[in-house]
């Protein structure tokens, strides 16, 4: 047998940039940031409940469009955002269709303002449609600022599962723009803080620290803070994609998916009634006591990171964490099989052994996690109470 292999090398370059006001009149951000041959053409997809939000952002985005030198603007899409619209094929497939009847090519560029769920739909759209097309994303809300729009994932749900069709595409821009931040609710805002704890827990302790110290300005969503917090997070998630060595996710470690393996079920078990963030936060909390309770990380170092998670006023416990199937097993253990399948291989899971340092393991023991889910629940009762 004869044969020979090739190692194909891609470069790509991750460009994040932080601003406001975008597309205000005199805003250059984009036209320093895209090239173009002379004739590009841009088209913009926005998310129905930030044009709702804002309601002069679609006007505004058309008429900055038009004032490209160098570009032919093919207008705006608004289409419903949110967790459905990765339920919803028909947001895809709309999409498409868009794409196709404007005429974009790969020297083309889409632009994505929305939340995460929909640059996700969005993303895939581009990185399909004739095999790739140049995308920049506005991610709108605190939790696609500092965490899911700064990273290379697209994908929509299917199969019952979070994720399962999708592509690794690294868009060619990502524009987090406080405009949209600070005109979120309080409760968008309040989302992507959890994200910021967990990669300072798994990447940086020093990070960690300020957010321990902060965290009562945080809470209050104090606008310097909130922008800080957001930047570093993103900046962090970012580093770790560009540089730590498993950009495409094809290894089995994923210490960005801290706490994830119970806060996907539990989405899962809630249909989606449980947010990502407020599923992540029980998540980090579980995976933080299990750290604990395995002798890995010290008490008073698992009990900071609550500490923090409740000043911050995420949830630590949730009801999903207690069904069962018809086995009489906690239905939440079965995240652990789907995380494995996800990864391709065997079991990784990250867990601290100290603050801003994790560890890969390979089982869980589901008896002490039952006991750690009962440790939360009576903890977090008790704060109530």
């Amino acid at each position: 047998m004869h044969g020979k292999d090739f190692d194909i090398r891609i470069s790509n370059k991750h460009r994040i940039r932080f601003t406001s006001d975008t597309f205000a009149a005199d805003s250059r951000v984009l036209i320093d940031l895209l090239e173009t041959n002379g004739h590009a053409k841009v088209l913009a997809f926005i998310d129905n409940g930030v044009a709702e939000a804002f309601p002069e952002l679609q006007q505004q985005v058309n008429d900055y469009l038009d004032r490209m030198p160098g570009f032919v603007s093919r207008g705006t899409i608004v289409q419903t955002g949110g967790e459905f619209c990765k339920r919803d094929a028909n947001t895809l497939q709309a999409a498409w269709d868009a794409i196709e009847k404007a005429g974009i090519d790969r020297h083309s560029y889409i632009l994505c303002i929305g939340g995460g769920a929909y640059l996700d739909v969005i993303g895939l759209a581009a990185a399909t449609a004739h095999r790739g097309i140049r995308l920049v994303r506005f991610p709108t809300t605190c939790l696609s600022q500092d965490d899911s729009g700064v990273g290379v994932k697209n994908g929509i749900n299917a199969y019952g599962k979070k994720n399962f069709l999708g592509s690794f595409a690294v868009p060619y821009a990502v524009v987090n723009d406080f405009t949209f931040l600070h005109g979120q609710p309080e409760t968008e805002r309040r989302a992507g803080l959890v994200e910021a704890v967990k990669v300072a827990l798994v990447k940086d302790a020093s990070f960690f620290h300020w957010i321990e110290d902060n965290a009562e300005q945080l809470s209050e969503l104090k606008p310097h803070a909130l922008e800080e917090v957001v930047e570093r997070s993103a900046l962090l998630h970012a580093s770790h994609i560009a540089y730590g060595g498993d950009p495409f996710e094809t290894g089995n470690s994923r210490p960005l998916d801290y706490g994830h393996w119970a806060a996907h079920k539990m989405e899962q078990l809630t249909d989606f009634a449980l947010s990502h963030a407020d599923a992540v936060g029980v998540g980090v909390a579980l995976d933080t006591v299990y750290s604990w309770k395995t002798g890995r990380l010290d008490e008073e170092s698992a009990m900071r990171v609550l500490k923090v998670l409740i000043t911050l006023k995420l949830d630590i416990w949730h009801p999903a964490l207690t069904q069962t199937n018809a086995d009489g097993q906690r239905s939440v253990f079965l995240g652990l099989e789907e995380f494995r399948e996800h990864l391709g291989g065997e079991l990784t899971v990250l867990l601290l052994k100290d603050l801003g340092k994790g560890e890969d393991v390979h089982t869980m023991d589901t008896e002490l996690l039952a006991e750690c889910i009962e440790w939360l629940e009576v903890y977090s009762g008790a704060l109530k109470s």
